[in-house]
C-alpha cells in the first residue's frame, strides 16, 4: 500500500480532486519499516491536541496489550489525509473506541485534512458493524456532522456532555504570575516559599532533556510523582508498568527533537515537586504533575506550578494547556478557561448496536435518578 521512496512534492500537491482510498491496520504497524514515519507525520498539522500526533499513536501499543486495535484512515494517492486510532475488547458485543482515552484520561479527536476526509472516515466507521464510543472528543470537531451525516438511516448518534479541559491563555502579565492573584493568594504564595526554605534551599528549574539525558530525568520525575497521594489511589505512572512504557516512550519522541519538558522543584537538591509537560504548535501541554506528600505543608506542586507558568510566558507560548479535566480546584485557583469536550456514541442498526442503547439508556437513566436524590 506503501511506497518506501518519498516523494515531499507530492505530499505538498493539492488532493482535493483525487479519489479517496480508505484502509486500516494494527497500531502497531505504525512503527513498522513499510510504513514511513512522513506520510503519517505529514498529518499532524492538522490535529488539534497532542494525542492525535504520530508520537503519541506510536506510543500507544504497550498500553493497548490484550486489545485489538486498528488505525482506520484515509488517503489520497500516497498522501495520508485521515485517521482515527480505535480499540476494543474482546467480545461479539464490545464496542469500538477512541483508542488511549480510557486508560490515559486524556482528550483526542480525529485527524482529517479536509470535510472530504472526514466524511471518508466516517463511511468507513458505519461500516464497522459495531458500536462506537469516541470520549473526550473536541465540542466543535468538525468530524461530527460527517459521523451524523454517515449514520443517517444507518443508525443513530448520540452525542452528550464530557469533562473540559482547563488553558491558561498566555500574555506578557504572565510572566509575573503571583500579580495575576489577589493579595490573600499572593500572601500564600510568600508563605508556601517560607515553608520551603525552611526545609532546606529551594531551586526551581524547567529542563529540555535530549535522548542521552531524558531517562535519567524521567526516572527521576516519576519516583516523585509516585511518593504522592497518586501511589495509593493506584493513578501513578510507576502504579502501572504499561503506564509508565507508554509515557516514557511517547516523551522521549517528544526528547529527540527538543520538545519535552521536565520541571522540578528541589529542596537542597531533592527533587520534591514535578511536571511532564511538552511543547507543541507553540503551547504548553502538561500531562502529569506530582509531589512529595512529606513536603504538603509548603506546597511545592502549587509553587512549581507558578514557576513553569512564568517561564512558559517567557518563552513566547500562546497558551499553559492543563489537559486531564477541569476539577473544581483548578477552576478555583488557576483557571477557569476551558476547552469543552463531548461523548460520541454511535449505535448501528443490528443486534450489537441495540444492546449497546439498552446497556447506555439503562444507565442514564440510573445516573439521572442518582443526580435527582441528591
Amino acid at each position: 500500500m506503501y511506497q518506501s521512496k518519498i516523494d515531499p512534492d507530492a505530499l505538498a500537491e493539492d488532493p482535493s480532486e483525487r479519489e479517496i482510498v480508505s484502509g486500516s491496520m494494527p497500531i502497531a504497524a505504525l512503527s513498522g519499516d513499510d510504513v514511513p514515519p512522513i506520510y503519517w507525520r505529514a498529518l499532524d498539522r492538522h490535529a488539534r491536541w497532542p494525542t492525535q500526533t504520530h508520537d503519541f499513536l506510536t506510543a500507544l501499543p504497550p498500553l493497548l496489550t490484550g486489545q485489538r486495535t486498528r488505525i482506520v484512515h484515509v488517503r489520497r494517492d500516497r498522501r495520508l489525509t485521515g485517521l482515527v486510532p480505535l480499540c476494543r475488547d474482546e467480545g461479539y458485543f464490545a464496542r469500538w473506541r477512541l483508542a488511549g482515552v480510557r486508560e490515559l484520561s486524556e482528550p483526542g479527536d480525529i485527524a482529517s485534512a479536509s470535510d472530504a476526509d472526514a466524511a471518508g472516515l466516517a463511511q468507513v466507521l458505519r461500516h464497522l458493524g459495531r458500536p462506537l464510543a469516541l470520549d473526550r472528543v473536541s465540542a466543535d470537531s468538525s468530524f461530527l456532522p460527517a459521523l451524523r451525516a454517515a449514520m443517517r438511516g444507518r443508525g443513530w448518534v448520540v452525542v452528550r456532555p464530557a469533562m473540559p479541559c482547563p488553558v491558561i491563555t498566555l500574555d506578557d502579565s504572565w510572566r509575573d504570575p503571583e500579580a495575576k492573584f489577589n493579595s490573600g493568594r499572593r500572601s500564600d504564595f510568600r508563605r508556601a516559599m517560607r515553608k520551603a526554605s525552611g526545609f532546606g534551599a529551594v531551586q526551581m528549574e524547567t529542563l529540555s532533556p535530549d535522548l542521552s539525558t531524558f531517562d535519567a530525568l524521567f526516572d527521576e520525575a516519576v519516583a516523585v510523582e509516585h511518593r504522592s497521594w497518586k501511589q495509593e489511589a493506584g493513578t501513578s505512572i510507576l502504579a502501572c508498568q504499561r503506564r509508565e512504557a507508554f509515557f516514557r516512550r511517547f516523551l522521549r519522541s517528544a526528547a529527540a527533537d527538543g520538545r519535552a519538558r521536565i520541571s522540578f522543584l528541589r529542596i537542597d537538591g531533592v527533587a520534591v515537586a514535578m511536571q511532564l509537560a511538552l511543547l507543541w504548535k507553540g503551547r504548553y501541554w502538561l500531562f502529569k504533575i506530582g509531589h512529595d506528600a512529606a513536603f504538603d505543608k509548603c506546597s511545592p506542586g502549587t509553587l512549581l506550578m507558578l514557576h513553569c507558568l512564568r517561564d512558559a510566558a517567557e518563552s513566547g507560548l500562546q497558551s499553559f494547556e492543563l489537559l486531564g479535566v477541569a476539577e473544581p480546584w483548578i477552576a478555583r485557583f488557576w483557571t477557569r478557561e476551558q476547552r469543552d469536550c463531548v461523548h460520541v456514541r454511535t449505535y448501528p442498526a443490528n443486534l450489537r448496536g441495540g444492546v449497546a442503547l439498552a446497556q447506555d439508556a439503562f444507565r442514564w437513566f440510573r445516573e439521572n435518578a442518582v443526580r435527582r436524590r441528591k
